[in-house]
């Protein structure tokens, strides 16, 4: 339509040329092939998650899960014990 406007009305001179052919848009209700591959069991997901968090734990230098390691008791300094035994817990002090 805007072709048959006059020029002074249309499109200026230096336009560009519309294109031979339409453009093609994307087929979007097109549904894609089937997959060639099966999705994972759930086996092979157990499976593969326990590979997965033994690589991060080694990485990271957490023992095994399978071993368990006592965590060493942490004894407070002598002056916290007598804090803590006189009822005065860290932090802010209160005002007499």
């Amino acid at each position: 339509m805007i072709d048959k406007l006059p020029a002074g009305m249309g499109l200026p001179a230096n336009a560009p040329a519309r294109p031979e052919t339409p453009y093609e848009y994307p087929a979007v209700h097109d549904m894609p092939p089937a997959r060639a591959s099966e999705p994972m069991t759930e086996e092979e997901q157990v499976k593969l998650e326990k590979e997965l968090a033994k690589v991060r734990d080694r990485q990271e230098g957490r023992p095994p899960p399978d071993k368990k390691v006592a965590p060493a008791a942490k004894k407070p300094p002598d002056d916290a014990a007598n804090d803590i035994a006189n009822g005065q817990t860290a932090g802010a002090k209160a005002n007499p």
